[in-house]
């Protein structure tokens, strides 16, 4: 099977020295073993000794009854010298941080490389138990960039910003179907829309069982069921929660226990507002976006369907993703801004001493022109840059000393969002 080359294993090759454990998280069924058996593999060639457990398996749960059961297998395999364990979905372990903390502080010779999916014992008591004792990788479902690099053979691989400018059509193309199909790795090797049907449907419903279910206890998966579905109807819209409890037959706390069950197990993403005055401008109504594109068309009944994804929203999901990835470690925030009299803008990045608002169009443009949201934004609020996504359309033009820039879509892929020290943060 061909193997989709994910950007994060150069990162997680890089703090293989660190005593840290590295802790690789994200949605279940992104990668995140094969992640680790790449690495395991890599390490192999080069003569380091290494051990992969797997919690999910029976025969391995036996040595994670207690830490010494633990290190006498290590023990066995790797021997009193320096060597690699793999461990995977240590979500599976009762108290796995408190467990992973006391294995950690014997100061062993053996470096942890850790993953589980995003169920609450991992996303928060592993967080605690282990500060300042690990190093947290997020993997998230497969980017557009790696997308079209694994569709092209990788022949472009070191030139994709210009693949993107001169292969407008196959651009266009790779973009439709990532809008569909979204960035599950086993969707995306599927050939056959049939089995990429099946394949989402399994992932769906695993994630339901396993994390939902079993790790969460969640006793109503039909109410949780339909409120990702209320939630993929809402992409990019304020989200009411009165009124989906209300359409749910269930109380409000817990709609919002669901809601936040949903952002936990990395399945939706929630965005906030951007405010000066709260009084003046909105509610703290939040906007939802996915993970993954796919899953939000499967939850809608349109996986697959190309006629139907027309939708803008889906598209301002794609960006979002996008900017969420640029700035991710810059210390930027990342919010939207809508006022009482619905005067919106889609994105407004907050560097601290300077704001970026960017504006999504899903469509084609031939001439630049600003409606009366942007006006509004850019005289009250006078950004230096304003930029305006779209599919096609690149120019620049100004309005009340702001330059408002018209930029394809492609080209965010190639822009540093984290920091504002350049003119205009390209690479």
């Amino acid at each position: 099977m061909n193997i989709i080359k994910r950007k994060l294993l150069k990162e997680i090759k890089e703090h293989l020295s660190k005593k840290e454990i590295c802790l690789i998280i994200g949605p279940r069924q992104v990668g995140k073993t094969t992640l680790m058996l790449s690495l395991q593999k890599y390490l192999k060639k080069r003569d380091k000794k290494t051990v992969f457990l797997n919690l999910d398996s029976e025969i391995d749960k036996q040595f994670f009854i207690s830490q010494q059961s633990l290190l006498k297998k290590l023990k066995l395999e790797l021997g009193s010298k320096n060597g690699y364990v793999f461990i995977d979905e240590i979500q599976r372990k009762e108290n796995a941080g408190i467990f992973l903390k006391g294995i950690y502080d014997m100061n062993l010779p053996y470096k942890f490389i850790v993953s589980g999916s995003g169920s609450l014992e991992l996303k928060e008591k592993i967080h605690e138990s282990l500060t300042g004792r690990k190093r947290v990788f997020e993997l998230n479902p497969v980017t557009f960039n790696e997308f079209v690099n694994f569709k092209t053979n990788y022949q472009y691989e070191t030139k994709l910003a210009d693949f993107f400018s001169i292969e407008e059509d196959r651009t266009k193309s790779f973009l439709d179907e990532y809008l569909n199909f979204g960035g599950y790795p086993r969707v995306i090797l599927e050939e056959t829309l049939i089995e990429k049907i099946q394949t989402i449907d399994e992932i769906f419903h695993s994630y339901l069982e396993k994390d939902i279910s079993y790790l969460l206890k969640v006793k109503r998966l039909d109410a949780f069921s339909s409120l990702i579905k209320i939630l993929a109807s809402q992409t990019g819209k304020l989200i009411n929660f009165s009124e989906i409890s209300s359409t749910l037959g269930i109380s409000i706390q817990t709609t919002k226990n669901y809601f936040w069950y949903a952002e936990k197990t990395f399945i939706t993403q929630r965005l906030t507002p951007y405010f000066t005055n709260i009084r003046k401008e909105i509610t703290k109504s939040p906007i939802i976006y996915f993970y993954d594109l796919g899953l939000r068309n499967y939850a809608l009944g349109i996986f697959g369907n190309t006629n139907l994804i027309k939708d803008g929203f889906l598209f301002q999901n794609f960006i979002f993703n996008i900017l969420k990835e640029k700035f991710h470690f810059g210390g930027s925030l990342l919010h939207f801004w809508r006022t009482k009299d619905r005067a919106e803008v889609d994105f407004i990045i907050n560097f601290g001493k300077e704001i970026l608002p960017i504006e999504v169009k899903y469509k084609k443009i031939d001439k630049p022109t600003i409606g009366k949201s942007i006006r509004s934004f850019i005289d009250k609020y006078k950004p230096k840059e304003f930029w305006m996504v779209n599919l096609n359309f690149k120019k620049e033009i100004e309005y009340n000393k702001t330059k408002i820039k018209f930029l394809p879509f492609f080209r965010l892929l190639s822009y540093k969002l984290c920091s504002r020290n350049s003119s205009d943060g390209k690479n």
